[in-house]
C-alpha cells in the first residue's frame, strides 16, 4: 500500500458548490476510484487559504495504468469537466501533473 498526498487551490467564489457537489459524489464516480484500487480517500479543505488536500491510500501495483483506466472512465471525465474549472493548480507543480504531489515525512499508525 501507497499512501498518496495532492494539494490544488481552490476559486473561493466555488467554495460551497464544491462542497454541495462532494457532499454527493455520484456513484459510477466512486466506483472508478475503486476500480483504480484506491481506498481511504479523502479531501480537505483549507481556509481562507483555499488550498485543498487530497489523502488517499493505493493498493495497486502499478499507479499509471490504473490511473489511465480512471482517467478514461466516462463519468470520471464528466466529474472533471465540472471540478477542473473550480480549482486553481499550483505554480510550483511538476510538469504534467494538476494537483501537486507531495512526499510523505512522517507517519505513525
Amino acid at each position: 500500500m501507497q499512501r498518496m498526498g495532492l494539494c490544488i487551490g481552490l476559486k473561493r467564489e466555488v467554495i460551497q458548490e464544491y462542497r454541495k457537489i462532494h457532499a454527493a459524489v455520484w456513484p459510477e464516480v466512486l466506483a472508478a476510484i475503486t476500480k483504480a484500487n484506491i481506498r481511504n480517500y479523502s479531501i480537505f479543505l483549507r481556509e481562507p487559504e483555499d488550498i485543498l488536500f487530497a489523502y488517499w491510500e493505493y493498493h495497486g501495483t502499478d499507479f499509471a495504468a490504473d490511473a489511465a483506466v480512471m482517467a478514461d472512465n466516462p463519468a470520471m471525465q464528466k466529474w472533471w469537466t465540472i471540478c477542473d474549472p473550480m480549482q486553481v493548480p499550483l505554480d510550483t507543480r511538476a510538469k504534467g501533473e494538476w494537483w501537486a504531489s507531495m512526499v510523505e515525512v512522517f507517519h505513525h499508525d
